[in-house]
Parts: structure tokens; C-alpha cells; sequence
């Protein structure tokens, strides 16, 4: 299983930690303005709004929430937002990349917060391009273990443009092109099956295996970093043996 993967998994089941809820939903709420904004409020004409939303949902996000935060992404209620993308590289304990994906509003202080973080967290900033060539841009579309098996979501959105299953603990996580994730998603909806999300993320191309201890303090600087309001995303390339996995839910 592939570090992102597992990665996925964790942050799935963080993702109930009431402490981390509101957290959580101000992330999703984000993800939606910026959606809602780029390609318009339509959800039937905006896939990554629709995306968006959908992850919202299913991640217990109030509905008036969500109607408000496309209204003002859209544009639709007088306001607007005006975030922007940025992304920061560096390295983690055991020498593993880390891609950290901002949306922000204010660039010097989301580079300081990160910066911060990761400096005291075993970390080290990295000049950009030296982290993001292990990471390709792919669709990543996550369904329940418990929807159906490997085979049977592989022949459901093979034509559709998915080029592996990979298994992420609790669920199954279809990788695609980034350009295919739309197609992929309606394959996995049309063949009655429930997916968790869908959106494009990074997904590592060579992945870096760690101890314990450097598993530890790497997942302490995902945690902080994840903790800042700027970050919406934190992707590595690390690869947790089943080994270290069991050490670390001894903890």
C-alpha cells in the first residue's frame, strides 16, 4: 500500500476526532468557496464544486453551511473570496518528502505558520521543485471496502480511465488521471456504488519505507501542520510496513 494511502487512511479516521471537527469543516467549507468561485455555483456544471460538496456531506458538514458557502464563492450573496494556492515542499523524519498544499488568503503568514511547523517538528523546508517530482498529479477516487471488492470496482471503471486499485485500509482507493476523475467517479456511481470522496490529489511515484521512531515524529508534523488553518492538504511519500502501522496503533 502506498504511502498516500495509508496516509488517506489515517486522516480518515482522525477526521471523527471531535477536537478536529471544526477544524475539519472550515477546510471542507474552504474547499467549497474556492470551487464555487472558479468554475461557478452550478453544481451540475461545476464537477469539482460538486466534489466539494459531496465530501462536505459526507463528512457531516451542516447543509446550510454548505448552501452559504457556495452562495459566497459563487458570488451569489454580494461577498466573494479571494484565496490562493500555494504549495511548500520539504522533508520529514526518515528523509521523506512532504508536499503541503495551502489555501490562503495571506501568503507571508501561511509560509511562516508552515515554516514554523515543520522546523520544530523534525522537518526541513525544501527549495521548490526538490519534493514535487516524487508526486504526480492524479484522480483519486475512495470507495468503502464494504461497496464491493477489487475486481468488481476495477471492471466497473476500467473504461472510464482507472489505472489501479490501491487498498487503503478501510477503503479502496481508484487512481486515475487527474483529467479522468469525473468519468471514474459517474463509472463508480453508475455501477451502484457508494463512494467517500473524489478529488485529485498527490499521489507519490517512489516511496520512502521508516522505523517507528522517524513514523512517529513525521506523523507529529503532519498533525501540526494539518492544524494550521492555511493547510488544506499534507501529502508524503512515505511507506508504513505493517509492522510499523501496528506500533503505531499501540501508541
Amino acid at each position: 500500500m502506498a504511502g498516500h494511502s495509508k496516509w488517506a487512511t489515517t486522516k480518515h479516521k482522525k477526521a471523527a476526532i471531535d477536537a478536529k471537527r471544526g477544524k475539519l469543516f472550515a477546510k471542507l467549507i474552504k474547499n467549497i468557496e474556492v470551487a464555487a468561485r472558479n468554475g461557478g455555483p452550478d453544481l451540475d456544471g461545476n464537477p469539482t464544486l460538486y466534489d466539494a460538496v459531496q465530501r462536505a456531506k459526507k463528512s457531516s458538514v451542516p447543509s446550510d453551511n454548505i448552501d452559504r458557502a457556495v452562495k459566497r464563492g459563487g458570488g451569489l450573496d454580494g461577498g466573494g473570496v479571494d484565496y490562493e494556492t500555494i504549495m511548500y515542499e520539504g522533508y520529514g523524519a526518515g528523509g521523506v518528502a512532504v508536499l503541503i498544499e495551502c489555501l490562503t488568503d495571506n501568503r507571508n503568514r501561511a509560509a511562516s505558520d508552515v515554516r514554523v511547523a515543520v522546523t520544530r517538528n523534525n522537518g526541513s523546508m525544501g527549495d521548490p521543485g526538490s519534493v514535487a517530482y516524487n508526486f504526480n498529479r492524479k484522480g483519486v477516487v475512495a470507495v468503502k471496502k464494504d461497496a464491493a471488492d477489487e475486481d468488481t470496482i476495477l471492471e466497473a471503471t476500467l473504461e472510464a480511465g482507472a489505472e489501479e486499485i490501491k487498498d487503503a485500509g478501510e477503503q479502496w482507493e481508484v487512481i486515475s488521471e487527474a483529467t479522468d476523475l469525473v468519468d471514474v467517479r459517474t463509472a463508480v456511481v453508475d455501477a451502484g456504488l457508494d463512494y467517500e470522496s473524489a478529488e485529485a490529489a498527490f499521489v507519490p511515484t517512489v516511496e520512502v519505507p521508516v522505523d517507528v521512531d522517524a513514523a512517529r515524529k513525521l506523523f507529529g508534523l503532519i498533525d501540526a501542520l494539518e492544524d494550521l488553518d492555511d493547510v488544506q492538504n499534507v501529502y508524503t511519500n512515505v511507506d508504513l510496513t505493517d509492522d510499523v502501522l501496528a506500533a503505531l496503533d499501540a501508541d
